[in-house]
């Protein structure tokens, strides 16, 4: 059996780029360090290093045991950071992923009443745009858009939270901001600022809506971000168009309005692992993920007063 010691020297040594160097990170002396990797070597059968100059690098072999060890080196120290928490009477721990908008306009208040309510609980909170790979398989609760390429997993449960739809995000002072509405078709000509990467789902969506409308954007800038895209659009470089929970604290000099014929839309999903699903913490989270999807804060209120401003006040304001 692989001594797990041997492993983490080893990954030190990749990432360091020489025995002398993860020896003072360590703070081990570079003989040990050496004899560790000439061990693990020995143990495997072979060879993981070579030097280049006055360093070493991993051989095809010594990069990809070096990047297999991580994911077991992760999960080790998973078990004994939870065996810590056990032992100081921690019994709770709580993994969430979500995309960058939720985490901004959700879980900050959501996680508040957690910590307040569980104030022992480990939490772990992660920025993920994508249910893919080994990370997601170890979170108990994950928040992304709904897309075909990502099926359901094994042992985890799905719920739709809600249909977004998207915005488009206005210099003050541009004559379709005067209008609570914009046809989509009315933005032919604009110049275009795209809010996400060229090939992910989210810039997908709205050119083919822009097709739908009988155009195709034309992109002066690719900022990859809502926030600088929004940026560009209050320099008055050009517009853009977000999903709507990007727009509900917008930067003076902008306003937000409505698309319509075609309104480009992305649904967003609540994954749950099943065997924690019934834990208070988890059940917390799930609630307030739920309620906050089900609360519109652009939607008319009790009294039937729309929380939207008028394009003019929003103007002004802004």
């Amino acid at each position: 059996m692989i001594d797990v010691n041997r492993l983490r020297v080893f990954r030190a040594v990749v990432a360091a780029g020489s025995i002398q160097a993860a020896a003072t990170n360590l703070g081990y002396t570079p003989s040990a360090v050496s004899q560790q990797v000439t061990t693990l070597q020995r143990e495997t059968g072979l060879t993981l290093l070579e030097r280049v100059g006055r360093g070493v690098e991993p051989t095809a072999a010594g990069l990809e045991l070096a990047e297999a060890a991580g994911g077991v080196l992760g999960s080790l120290d998973e078990v004994e950071s939870r065996v810590a928490d056990l032992r100081v009477g921690r019994t709770g721990s709580l993994s969430v992923a979500y995309i960058s908008s939720v985490g901004m306009a959700w879980m900050p208040g959501i996680i508040a009443e957690v910590v307040r309510d569980f104030p022992g609980l480990r939490l772990g909170l992660f920025v993920r745009e994508v249910p893919e790979g080994s990370e997601s398989d170890r979170m108990d609760i994950e928040v992304f858009v709904k897309n075909p390429e990502f099926p359901a997993r094994l042992g985890f449960r799905d719920h739709d939270l809600m249909e977004e739809p998207y915005q488009v995000i206005l210099p003050v002072g541009h004559p379709l901001a005067e209008q609570d509405q914009v046809e989509l078709s009315a933005l032919r000509g604009e110049t275009w600022i795209a809010s996400d990467s060229a090939e992910s789902s989210c810039q997908l969506r709205v050119d083919q809506a822009c097709a739908a409308a009988g155009f195709v954007a034309e992109y002066a800038v690719r900022a990859d971000d809502h926030l600088p895209a929004i940026a560009f659009v209050r320099a008055g470089v050009g517009v853009t168009i977000v999903p709507r929970l990007c727009t509900l604290d917008l930067v003076p000099g902008v306003v937000a309005r409505d698309l319509v014929n075609p309104t480009p839309t992305r649904q967003l999903t609540l994954r749950v692992r099943k065997a924690v699903e019934d834990a208070p913490q988890v059940h917390r989270v799930v609630a307030g993920l739920q309620d906050a999807s089900r609360r519109d804060p652009l939607a008319p209120t009790a009294s039937g007063i729309s929380r939207r401003r008028s394009p003019r006040r929003a103007a002004s304001r802004d």
